[in-house]
């Protein structure tokens, strides 16, 4: 009956009501590189299902960063191309400091190919370009791989707009696990539910997502293919089963479960094998992650009395505190390069997206909402994705890790929680 079920929860997901995301950029950084992507030539005939060009596409992904500022460029006759001879007086006369030509075309296998080249206008030299051959139903993920390599060449950092999110949207008595581009499009339902689903988790390698689901009237640990959605129960003891963190290698999850009485922290394989405790404790352990370097795992636990941040050695050791400023610190995730901590602290009533300096211990309040929740490094490091409950009803929104761009991520109806930044992908 149990599978019956699970089976029935998935086929119904390929109908769930789309739960597009929309974003708002609601603020933004001091200094931003001024950027010119003139239309691609031949990009007409490529458009994407929203009727977006490659061009506007790698426009908005750079804009959304926080780091560059589109330059207003006219539709020039005839248009410029990769191959074109760059006027660079003209495009500085336009206030640009880096430039993106390019063109498509139709190949006779049906498909397209897409060139561009990146252009320091301020230097006068090429930085390099790139051709890509797509299908029609590949042009906004094409796009992103150019914005991608736009934003490296710029920042010398990895680019995160090919990524994707996944996020959890209650509509109703309906709960939907979703999983979307990095922008909010191409949005999926991985499972549809009238019982609770949280705590998603993605895999290091990004084709697996671990979750907690109420879909048998308890918390049970669940691992999903992606590309495959098919369920696979990791841990369903007695008692509460939840808060799944993968390991950096992707051999083991840490999860909490009550099967001996309180919440404490457990180690599991994701086919559900090998069961080892990781910690005791009297009080309540809960929230693990790993460090990125797979040798440590923070939590959040009330042995101290209060809720605080904690670490332990994965190979064993005692427990080090890591939270000192206030009486309420939760949800600990630690940023890709492993210097910094992200987690929610309570101020003066407000629970706020907080980053912590590992190494110097400086505390920063990242964001002046009243009630944060879920944070979530992107893969660089670059921005933290957050659940924020706005007029009683949840959205996502993100701020980047120095606090100056804030970005709010809606759904046209329905109440969003719980959001996961994938990793970055080949």
């Amino acid at each position: 009956m149990r599978n019956l079920l699970a089976a029935v929860l998935l086929a119904c997901a390929a109908q769930a009501a789309h739960a597009q995301l929309t974003i708002e950029i609601t603020g933004a950084g001091g200094q931003r590189i001024p950027v010119a992507v003139a239309p691609l030539a031949g990009e007409g005939a490529l458009l994407d299902g929203s009727n977006a060009t490659l061009s506007s596409i790698v426009r908005a992904d750079l804009e959304r960063s926080g780091l560059f500022r589109g330059v207003e460029v006219p539709r020039l006759v005839p248009q410029p191309t990769e191959a074109s001879s760059v006027n660079y007086a003209e495009w500085r006369s336009r206030l640009a400091d880096a430039l993106v030509l390019g063109s498509a075309a139709a190949r006779p296998d049906g498909r397209f190919e897409v060139r561009f080249r990146l252009y320091d206008v301020v230097k006068q030299a090429s930085l390099g370009g790139v051709a890509y051959t797509l299908a029609r139903d590949q042009v906004r993920a094409t796009a992103h791989r150019i914005a991608d390599y736009v934003y490296e060449k710029l920042t010398g950092e990895k680019g995160v707009f090919s990524t994707r999110i996944a996020y959890v949207v209650k509509r109703g008595e309906r709960y939907e696990l979703q999983v979307a581009d990095a922008d909010g499009m191409h949005e999926q339902a991985m499972l549809v539910s009238n019982e609770p689903i949280i705590s998603p988790a993605w895999s290091p390698d990004g084709r697996r997502l671990a979750y907690v689901s109420f879909q048998n009237k308890k918390p049970i640990v669940y691992v999903q293919d992606i590309e495959v959605p098919k369920q696979r129960i990791v841990a369903n003891f007695k008692g509460s089963n939840s808060a799944p963190a993968w390991s950096p290698d992707g051999q083991r999850l840490a999860l909490v479960l009550t099967r001996d009485g309180n919440s404490q922290i457990y180690l599991i394989n994701p086919d559900g094998s090998n069961l080892q405790r990781f910690a005791r404790s009297s009080g309540i352990d809960t929230e693990p992650f790993f460090s990125p370097d797979g040798q440590w795992l923070y939590f959040t636990s009330d042995r101290g009395g209060s809720p605080q941040i904690y670490r332990m050695p994965v190979a064993g050791g005692p427990a080090q505190r890591i939270t000192f400023e206030g009486g309420y610190n939760v949800s600990p995730r630690v940023s890709p390069d492993g210097k910094s901590l992200a987690y929610i602290a309570r101020n003066n009533g407000r629970f706020q997206a907080t980053l912590l300096d590992l190494g110097t211990g400086q505390v920063q309040v990242l964001t002046d909402s009243d009630l944060d929740e879920s944070p979530s490094f992107a893969p660089n490091g670059r921005q933290i994705l957050l659940a924020t409950i706005i007029a009683g009803r949840g959205v996502l929104t993100a701020v980047s890790a120095d606090g100056r761009v804030k970005q709010r991520l809606t759904v046209s109806a329905g109440d969003v929680r719980e959001p996961a930044w994938g990793p970055l992908t080949q």
